[in-house]
């Protein structure tokens, strides 16, 4: 673990006394590793981490607060080192204030104060301004609710400078708690002030009283003149002289003075002019300055100076204001439709449409700017799908192939990553490429677009460009829900409520998009991958593929796992599962296409497997051919895997009932083939097979050696590969198979097991009969003509010397088909030469039944060679064939004598002894048949 930091302490305040928003610079130590890690600031016990800004571990820029304390310390508190320590205090200063009503000798403009939101200096008009405290009191506001005020003084006020001023209510409000002794003292500041004013009044008259008094005195002595002379002559004579003396002077003075009044007129004149352009040069200014920021883009500013206007000059009775004030108006509006514009733009980020809406809000635009951004975007995102396909479409014909790899894969109308900052979703994504990549090639380059099959590439294409612009749009109504989108400070509460309330009733108005959007998406999807989910009106719309082939499982795996990383990706915006459902009944379906087209393609695929035997015979007698057909299944099983393993929120391929069937038919039908595929191989004529590669294997000691020495096949011997190769496929091949389709979850596995077994073992009694008719009728055919040949009489024969040649040459050719057999399968001797012993044996009971009588040495004979073909072929007798032999002697006489006993054992053994080298393959298949 790190060691823990020191905490802050602070050792220097600049300047450590003044006002309320006062900006001061702090200094000391340990004062945060960065801005996050500052979370709290106090000076004087008011909190001013709002104000805050963070330059170094040694410095901290902010403003004060309106602190309750007089004095006190500057606490820093951070993450890293805990809450801090002061060494140094700040001393809050309290402004004077001048009241509207107070006398002043300088002009009260306008008081400055700071807005904390903009960081701007604002003005407030002077006549908003109260005077101060009037009954020189600390004010304690009561808790009395402002309704029962208004109810209790109707039509009153508790302002002072209003003409409907109530004195019991400002009393009420303001000093409900106040104690009598501080009332009085309140009295006795009332007329501290009232003298003040008084006293003031009565200077400026005493200023003027000398004037007045010079004036009374020389009245006084023209009055006094004119009474001495006491005649009215000379008071007529006076008073017109007076009169003509008065107008001369005034006349005089016209003249002199006339120009100098005129110029001091029009100085005066300009200098309150220019007095008024000075004092409101802001509003004068305000037009071109608008202009100017608009052109340089800070609508901040012009935001700000418009409000200021606004509540300068909003409901000014100037006309030249008014002249003016139209002007910024007419700005404005300029301003809010230019706005409008650029948040209707497309495309654009979510940070600039958050941006141009909060202008918007702030200028007071008519309507619901934020709505209308969120339908713009959502009829955009539905044109983007829709240009995507038309474009994918006209690729797959061929036409503006250039333009449509430039368009889609380059324009900045699909400029996935025009929101830069980082989310799950895009790292998400990231992930997903480079997953559907590793399956079929090593990197992501363009050649793999143009291997791709064009509907595999819209596929990609247009999920790509739903999880890059859906995320934005998501959260663009989110903001519009929660109010963020005013405010990030929650400051405009009114707004904010606003805009939940349009939220709420235009819920379901957004669900209809994302389902829209959703909808799009996937018939999209199902027109290009499976255009026959879609309704007869659809097709037009979403469809227009030119179908020449199907997909091929691989491919649609490929789509599978696609749409797949795009509904994880949606699901990760915490869309709600009822509006992403429609994409996983897509998913469905496509699994359930995969595995169908999957089984179909594997069937083709094990239909040409019988161009690629070779015949070439192990030891076992089998062919490659029942390997490449359980391989060739077990790699369509594999494929398959991720196909029907279920991920989170999908359903298993095989919950329908016809998808089970259709699964069991399609994996009977390639058992089947296969089944097929080998009939056909066993009954091929000579003439359609090529045998020039064929070579067996004769590493075995116990092989005669090889087939024939043209390397050429007979039917006899296709026959008997077809036969151990059906042996081989019923005990280990179709169960291996078996374990391989209950392995994947496939249903039905015993059927497809039964039906397969039981096709099997028919052909393999084809086969079989086919390959006992082609030996033992030639051998059966053969007993008859050789027992009579030389015209020989079971009547009329001499004594027994051995057997004849007809019973060797048989057994010769038993010897033949047992060293066939034996050179491509071992398994298959007894089974063969069992069935051939039966045919023999049958043949030769039949023959003696049809003897009409015997001598006794035709007797003998018959006996002597019945006996030698049992003797021999004892291993392969089977209850058939031992009746058949029991049949045969039983139609002979009886031996009557010792002697001839004893001659037909020796003759037996004679015969024995003589062929034992031909009859050592009958010993040699004995001792191989008991060890097995």
């Amino acid at each position: 673990m790190s060691r823990a930091r020191q905490p802050p302490l602070v050792t220097g305040i600049s300047p450590n006394e003044g006002i309320s928003w006062t900006k001061v610079t702090i200094r000391g130590e340990n004062l945060g590793t960065g801005p996050t890690d500052l979370i709290g600031l106090t000076i004087c016990g008011h909190n001013c981490l709002l104000t805050a800004e963070w330059m170094s571990a040694s410095k901290i820029v902010c403003r004060v607060g309106q602190a309750k304390n007089d004095k006190g310390d500057i606490i820093v508190t951070t993450k890293s080192g805990g809450k801090g320590t002061s060494t140094v205090s700040f001393k809050l200063l309290k402004p004077e204030k001048i009241g509207i009503l107070d006398q002043s000798a300088v002009w009260v403009d306008e008081m400055n104060y700071y807005d904390m939101r903009t960081d701007r200096n604002k003005g407030i008009p002077p006549l908003s301004l109260r005077p101060a405290n009037p009954l020189g009191i600390e004010i304690d506001k009561g808790r009395f609710p402002q309704k029962d005020l208004e109810a209790l003084f109707p039509g009153m006020s508790a302002d002072f400078t209003s003409e409907n001023f109530s004195a019991a209510w400002y009393l009420i409000e303001n000093h409900s708690t106040t104690s009598f002794d501080q009332l009085k003292t309140a009295v006795v500041n009332l007329k501290k002030q009232a003298n003040k004013k008084n006293e003031g009044s009565l200077a400026y008259v005493k200023g003027g009283l000398s004037t007045f008094f010079e004036a009374q005195d020389a009245l006084s002595a023209i009055h006094q003149k004119l009474e001495a002379d006491g005649t009215e002559k000379v008071e007529g004579s006076m008073t017109q002289k007076l009169e003509n003396v008065l107008n001369r002077a005034s006349n005089t003075a016209d003249t002199l003075f006339q120009e100098v009044l005129g110029r001091k007129d029009k100085a005066d004149s300009t200098r309150n002019a220019l007095n008024v352009l000075q004092r409101f040069k802001f509003l004068f200014n305000l037009p071109l300055n608008i202009e100017r920021n608009i052109q340089k883009g800070d609508y901040d500013v012009v935001i700000n100076d418009y409000e200021k206007a606004k509540s300068l000059f909003g409901k000014t009775e100037v006309q030249v204001f008014k002249k003016y004030y139209a002007e910024v108006e007419t700005r404005i509006e300029a301003l809010r439709e230019l706005l409008l514009d650029k948040l209707l733009e497309t495309p654009s980020t979510l940070h600039d449409q958050k941006r141009y809406i909060r202008y918007l809000s702030d200028l007071h635009a008519p309507g619901d700017p934020a709505w209308q951004c969120i339908g713009a975007q959502h009829q955009w995102i539905l044109q983007l799908m829709h240009n995507c396909k038309e474009s994918c479409v006209k690729g797959q014909k061929g036409k503006d192939i250039f333009l449509f790899r430039n368009s889609l894969l380059h324009s900045p109308m699909l400029d996935l990553d025009s929101d830069v900052r980082p989310s799950p979703i895009g790292h998400l994504g990231q992930t997903a490429s480079l997953k559907r990549g590793s399956s079929f090639q090593s990197g992501r380059d363009d050649a793999w677009r143009y291997k791709a099959p064009q509907q595999v590439v819209f596929v990609e294409k247009l999920t790509k460009l739903v999880v890059s612009q859906l995320p934005n749009f998501w959260k663009l109504w989110i903001s519009y829900v929660n109010g963020s989108l005013f405010s990030e400070t929650a400051e405009k509460s009114g707004q904010m409520e606003r805009s939940k309330k349009n939220a709420r009733q235009r819920q379901n108005d957004f669900k209809k998009m994302i389902q829209e959007v959703m909808h799009c998406l996937v018939k999209l999807i199902r027109g290009a991958l499976l255009p026959f989910s879609l309704r007869e009106g659809e097709s037009r719309q979403y469809g227009g593929w030119e179908m020449k082939s199907e997909l091929s499982g691989q491919w649609l795996t490929h789509v599978i796992q696609t749409v797949r990383l795009s509904s994880e990706s949606l699901t990760a915006l915490e869309i709600p599962n009822d509006m992403l459902q429609i994409i996983q009944d897509l998913i469905l379906d496509l699994r359930v296409r995969c595995i169908i087209v999957t089984l179909q393609h594997t069937a083709e695929d094990i239909k040409r497997l019988a161009e690629k035997e070779d015949w070439v015979v192990d030891n076992e007698g089998l062919t490659s051919l029942p390997s490449q057909f359980e391989q060739c299944i077990v790699h369509s099983l594999q494929s398959l895997k991720t196909v029907l393993d279920c991920k989170p929120g999908e359903a298993s391929v095989f919950q329908q009932q016809k998808t089970q069937e259709d699964v069991c038919q399609l994996s009977i039908g390639i058992m089947q083939v296969f089944i097929d595929c080998l009939e056909q191989l066993s009954t091929k004529p000579d003439g359609d097979i090529d045998t020039s590669h064929l070579s067996v294997d004769v590493s075995s000691p116990d092989l005669f050696g090889s087939i024939h020495e043209d390397s050429s096949l007979s039917s006899e011997q296709r026959l008997l590969i077809a036969l151990s190769n059906c042996c081989y496929l019923e005990r280990h091949t179709f169960l291996n198979i078996a374990e391989h389709f209950e392995k994947h979850g496939f249903q039905g596995v015993e059927k497809i097991t039964q039906v397969s077994m039981e096709s099997l073992k028919e052909l393999d009694q084809r086969l079989f009969e086919m390959y006992i008719e082609f030996k033992a009728d030639p051998i059966v055919g053969s007993l008859e003509p050789g027992i009579y040949a030389g015209y020989f009489d079971w009547k009329d024969c001499l004594v027994p010397a051995g057997v004849r040649n007809y019973l060797k040459e048989a057994l010769v050719n038993i010897i033949a088909v047992h060293a066939e057999v034996f050179t491509i399968s071992k398994d298959l001797v007894p089974r063969v030469m069992s069935r051939v012993v039966e045919a023999v044996s049958e043949e030769l009971s039949r023959l003696m039944q049809c003897v009409s009588s015997f001598s006794k040495n035709g007797a003998l004979q018959a006996r002597l060679e019945i006996c030698a073909l049992r003797d021999t072929v004892a291993i392969y007798l089977t209850p058939e064939s031992n009746s058949s032999f029991k049949q045969a002697l039983e139609a002979l006489p009886q031996l009557s004598s010792g002697t001839e006993k004893k001659l037909l054992e020796e003759l037996l053994n004679k015969f024995k002894s003589s062929m034992h080298l031909q009859l050592t393959c009958f010993q040699a298949s004995s001792s191989a048949m008991m060890k097995t």
